[in-house]
Formats: C-alpha cells, structure tokens, sequence
C-alpha cells in the first residue's frame, strides 16, 4: 500500500512540473555573440522575429506545415549609423502579451514597442521615450 501511495505521489508531481515547463517555453538564443541575426519565438506556434543584431531592423516570419510560408518586413529602418553597428547590439524581450516584444540597443539603453500581427495596419516599431 505504501508503494502505491508512493508511485501516486511522485507521478502528480512530475506531471506538475511536466506542465509548468510546458506553459513557460524558454527562449532559444544562439550563444554566439558574433552572429548577426538571431529568430526570436513567439508565443504563436507558426511565427518568429528574425532581428539584424547589429542594427535593429526585424521582419515577421511565418513558418507552415502547407503554403502559408512568408517572410515580411516589421522595420527596416536601421535604428543606428553603419559605423554605430555592432554585433549583438540589439536584443528583443517577450512582454505578457502575446503580440509585443521590447526592442534595446544594449550599448545605450534606447527602447522600442515590436508589435507584430498577421494585419499590416497592426504591425508598428515605435520608440519608448
């Protein structure tokens, strides 16, 4: 009887922990620091943010199993001179919305709100000031 009680206690709890890691995705970051794009994962299981590190600009990119692959622009807009580029300059951070990822340029502080969407009128990258 103790054993059964035992085995019953130890699933629950590995199915617990099973779930948290389910529910909180860690983040995959490449540790290489002299790379210049990096894929940012969503929470949305078909779309990432792909940024150039060294200068801010970010596109959408939809990844499917049929035809509804695509690749779009967020800004293109460098967010730095081409002598102010750096690799791994930029960095982004999910926010509690599903939608909206902050955007720092890790050598001066400078913020800005991601947003992306599937409709264009909801795609924006505009400065936190």
């Amino acid at each position: 009887m103790k054993r059964i009680v035992f085995f019953l206690i130890i699933s629950c709890v590995s199915m617990g922990a099973f779930a948290q890691n389910q529910n909180n995705p860690i983040p995959l970051v490449s540790p290489d620091s002299a790379i210049v794009y990096r894929l940012f994962p969503t929470r949305n299981t078909w779309t990432f943010l792909k940024l150039n590190t060294r200068n801010g600009q970010l596109w959408q990119v939809q990844w499917d199993t049929g035809k509804s692959r695509f690749e779009i622009p967020l800004s293109l807009k460098p967010l730095v001179t081409a002598e102010e580029e750096r690799h791994g300059r930029f960095f982004l951070y999910p926010t509690q919305n599903i939608y909206n990822f902050i955007l720092l340029d890790q050598l001066d502080g400078r913020m800005w709100q991601v947003q992306w969407s599937h409709e264009m009128e909801d795609r924006l990258v505009v400065p936190i000031e």
